[in-house]
């Protein structure tokens, strides 16, 4: 693998309207439409190899906009699905303060600590996903990779993959349609782009 690129979904109904997705689904505005063709036609500049998505539609929609426009297939894969957040799925962020108050102020403080019924935990989303990377990297040397994913799963892969530690995890903004990219260097990844929505400049 040469280079990594790690994108985000467009913007979901849910999204609007605050609610906590996970491995629940939401399917993409208008505006993640255009989001997603955007993005598509920015990537459109990069050499990408392959495509692989997570199997939410959310994400599998955005990366049907990208492969159309660049003629490539989606491998679909379930490493790269959200973090499922248990009963915190399908809430709003009010209804998540109000019911869940001391795991709220866990989330927000100390993230990398923080599980409650039914959930992932932040290590567990960063070993699924990293599995996958270390996989694809093994699979496809010296080419070019597009996962199509999720905030909080980007957020824990980008630290793992920077061997930074999951306390950080607030440190990093991940908006829709992002892009982020990883160079390697050898066995060394170096961060080219972060959370770059450049193409969006012009999507209100």
């Amino acid at each position: 693998m040469s280079r990594l690129y790690i994108v985000r979904h467009g913007e979901t109904v849910w999204n609007t309207e605050r609610k906590t997705q996970g491995m629940k689904d939401s399917a993409l505005t208008e505006k993640g439409i255009i989001q997603a063709k955007k993005l598509s036609e920015r990537l459109a500049l990069e050499k990408i190899d392959y495509i692989y998505s997570s199997s939410l539609s959310r994400a599998y929609e955005t990366a049907k906009i990208i492969s159309s426009k660049l003629n490539l297939a989606i491998n679909i894969t379930d490493d790269l699905r959200e973090m499922n957040f248990g009963c915190w799925q399908g809430l709003t962020i009010e209804e998540v303060k109000n019911n869940y108050p001391n795991e709220h102020i866990i989330w927000h403080s100390e993230p990398h600590k923080w599980s409650i019924s039914g959930s992932e935990t932040l290590i567990q989303v960063r070993e699924r996903t990293l599995k996958l990377v270390n996989d694809l990297r093994k699979k496809h040397i010296n080419k070019n990779i597009l996962l199509v994913s999720h905030g909080t799963a980007i957020k824990a892969l980008l630290l793992g993959i920077l061997d930074i530690d999951l306390s950080n995890y607030r440190k990093i903004a991940q908006d829709n349609t992002s892009i982020n990219v990883i160079e390697y260097r050898g066995d060394l990844p170096v961060i080219k782009f972060l959370n770059d929505t450049n193409h969006l400049r012009e999507v209100k």
